[in-house]
Parts: C-alpha cells; structure tokens; sequence
C-alpha cells in the first residue's frame, strides 16, 4: 500500500507541478476567473498527455504495485478526462471571449492556433479509434503505429501552441519546466522505441515447440539463444514478438501458460485464436526467431501469503492460472485449492485433462461450468452467479486468496459476486488481459 501511495504521488506531483509554476507567473492584465481556469486547465490536460507515455513505457518498478494491467486500463480511462479537460480549455476562452472563435480558422488564425486545434483533432481521432478499433475491425499493428504517431501529434502541437502563445511562459522557471517536460518525452520515446527494442534484439528467443489445444488455442514453448533467459512469478506475462524485429512494434501481451522457468530458460505461452494475429499462432514455423519482454504484472499467488486460494477462469483466462497451478505442484505445495473454470462446451476446456491429473498432486477441487453443455454432462451449468460460488467457496475461506482471469465482463461480475458474498476486495486479484 505505500508503494502505491507514493507512485500515485509522484503522479500527482507530475501533473500538478505545471500549475504550481504557473503560479510564479505575474497575472496578466484583463483576466478573470474563467479565463484563469481555462488556462489552468489547458496545462493541466497537456501535463497528463505527456504522463500518459510514461503510463506505458513499461517501467517495473512504477508498475509493480498495481500490475501493469491495471496501469493500461487506467491509461485508456484516463484519456477521457484528459480529452474533456482540453476540450474545456477553448470552450471556456471561446465563451469569455467570443471574438477570439476566429482564430479556429487556420486561413486568419495564428499558427500557435492553428497548432492547438490540430492537437485537438489529432487527440479526438486517437480516442475515437481506440475505442472503436475493434467495431471497425481495425488490424491491431497497423492501428498502434498509427496510435503512437498521433499521440505524438496531439502533445507536439499543443507544446508548439504553449510556446506560441507565449503569455504564459515567459517566465525563466516556467519555461525551463516545459523544456525538461518536453526533452523528459522525447526521452521516453526513445527508450521505449529505440533502447529496449535494441535490447530485446540481443536476447533473441527460438520457438521450438507447438501443440494444438483444446479450444482453437495453441501453447507455444521458446528457448532463449545465446542467453539463460529470466525468472519469473507464476501468472506473470510478458510482450511477444513472432518472426519480426523488435522495433517493428509487432508485440503482443500473453501469459505465461508454464510454472517459472526450467534451467533451459524455456517459457511457454497458451494463445487462443481469437484475433488478426493470433489465428496465425497455429503456422508459426518450428525454428523461428521470437523476443520476449517481461515479466510483468502482478496475477501471481506467489505475491500473496494464503492458507488457500481459489481460482476462477473463463476461457483462455486459465492460462494464467495453469502457470500457477504447475508451479505450485512442481513445489510440493498441500494448500487447499478450489478451481472455477467456465467455458462454452466441454471440448473447448483447455487442459482438461491436465488439469484433471493435477488433481491428483495438489489439494484441488474443480467446478467446471458450461454454458451449452451435452445431454451427458453432469456439473454445473449456466454461468457464474453468486449462488453458484456460495454452494462451492469453503466455508473457511477467510484465508483464501482469489484470483479471477477471463473475459473482462465475468471477470467484473465475479468481483461483485465476491464482494456480495463478503470477500473483501483487498483478497481478490483479477488478470485483465485485454489491454488493447
């Protein structure tokens, strides 16, 4: 919890110090409330879209409190307020001061204004196709290189705009402080497009193994090349790079589907075909060059001292919680377990049947869960609901840890069903894999 408290700090720090200079500056003649506000709120918003790439260059040690899941969707959350708070910026000039709705003319205005309304523009579109992106069936590659480029635009022009203006950044202190925000960004970029690229290029992985699984999944397993490889948490995951560059932006998250690595270095991912990418896993040739940034997250039981745990998985969200469930009976471990796992028919249940000789090496009980079961099935049917988790959640649980990973509308289900059944959030962790 402190760790948490003071990065949040730092967050705040970072966004409010803009405003804290401003104070610095003298109030310039003909100024009001409105208008003050309005200004307020245009650096504020600029300072929270430069936070915003450093939100995602992946920094562990900012990160690992929350999980970088939470990081992303905080990110992609966070740019509608952002979006709002710069959009108030003009609204707010244009109603104290309605001569100036001129200058939204690019053929009259000034170029400074021109910039502003460009940075405006560029920050809408950025908004609009992320959220959009998969209605319009946009290819996920193509659409975060486009992502990075107009994100880019959207502070670029609104820094050109702040130096055009001028008026409020006269100031030796306030402009030395937008210089370092500026140079702190470029920095960023850098790092994250050019410094790790480079070094993932010299810790190559090879694929060398690839198993079809239940439910149109594939488990691929790659072994590191000229290196030892890295350690890592049960449940963790990392960015995977198949058949490309690193600087070529072709990375995508997945889980560790296996316990924490062997002596080989090898690490194997479960990927499910569900995406432009991932329907491709399964031709993935034996022998090609793969890179591998991780760890991360913090999904992991090995974080979270417990008498028991239950687990609760939809779909491939049991990738995840197989790597935990490996590590746990390559460990000997004798601690109660009880496993949820929900998917549409039986054939689909990914690991099944390792998942049914596990129960024979650790103290775990299974509820499997179909939605469109056959006339033989005899479990549980349907989908979670909270009777269903209070006929089978011990009656002792007050030491069990959770941890819940699938599709983001069960898995926020499930945490109000917890919560209604009087698990304390504090003791529920959930893998939100669908960060983009």
């Amino acid at each position: 919890m402190r760790s948490k408290l003071l990065w949040f700090g730092v967050y705040l720090a970072l966004v409010l110090a803009p405003l804290a200079v401003l104070l610095l500056e003298a109030e310039p003649p003909g100024t009001g409330f409105q208008w003050d506000l309005a200004i307020a709120l245009g650096f504020a918003g600029l300072a929270m879209m430069g936070v915003q790439f450093v939100l995602t260059a992946r920094f562990r040690r900012a990160t690992a409190p929350f999980g970088i899941d939470i990081i992303y969707y905080f990110h992609r959350y966070l740019g509608g307020v952002i979006l709002l708070t710069i959009v108030l910026h003009p609204v707010l000039l244009l109603t104290d001061s309605p001569d100036l709705v001129s200058w939204l003319n690019p053929l009259e205005a000034p170029w400074h204004m021109t910039a502003g309304v460009l940075s405006i523009v560029s920050l809408v579109t950025l908004l609009a196709t992320s959220a959009l992106r998969r209605q319009f069936h946009l290819a996920y590659e193509p659409w975060r290189v486009a992502h990075s480029l107009l994100a880019i635009a959207a502070v670029g022009l609104a820094l050109a705009h702040m130096e055009g203006v001028q008026r409020y950044v006269a100031n030796p202190w306030t402009h030395a402080l937008w210089r370092a925000f500026a140079l702190s960004l470029i920095a960023s970029v850098v790092f994250v497009r050019i410094v790790r690229p480079w070094q993932l290029h010299r810790r190559p992985y090879r694929i060398v193994n690839r198993v079809a699984e239940r439910g149109d999944a594939w488990t691929l397993t790659v072994e590191p090349i000229g290196h030892r490889g890295f350690e890592f948490q049960p449940g963790q995951f990392a960015w995977l790079t198949i058949g490309g560059s690193p600087f070529r932006m072709r990375e995508h998250p997945f889980s560790f589907s296996s316990g924490p690595a062997p002596a080989d270095g090898r690490l194997q991912f479960t990927i499910k075909e569900l995406g432009d990418f991932t329907r491709t896993v399964g031709r993935v040739s034996i022998g090609t060059t793969a890179y591998v940034d991780g760890p991360y997250g913090a999904f992991t039981i090995d974080r979270h001292q417990a008498a028991g745990a239950v687990f609760v998985a939809g779909g491939i969200g049991v990738a995840p919680i197989m790597s935990m469930l490996r590590a746990l009976a390559n460990r000997g471990d004798r601690r109660p377990l009880l496993l949820f796992y929900a998917y549409r028919r039986r054939e689909r249940l990914t690991f099944y049947e390792e998942i049914e000789t596990l129960k024979t090496r650790l103290a775990l009980t299974v509820v499997y869960l179909l939605e469109e079961p056959d006339e033989e099935w005899a479990g549980e049917r349907g989908r979670i609901t909270r009777e269903l988790l209070a006929r089978h959640l011990p009656p002792d649980d007050v030491h069990c840890q959770y941890f819940v990973c699938g599709p983001e509308a069960m898995t926020q289900a499930v945490e109000r069903q917890l919560n209604a059944l009087g698990v304390p959030m504090s003791r529920v962790h959930s893998e939100l894999f669908q960060l983009v």
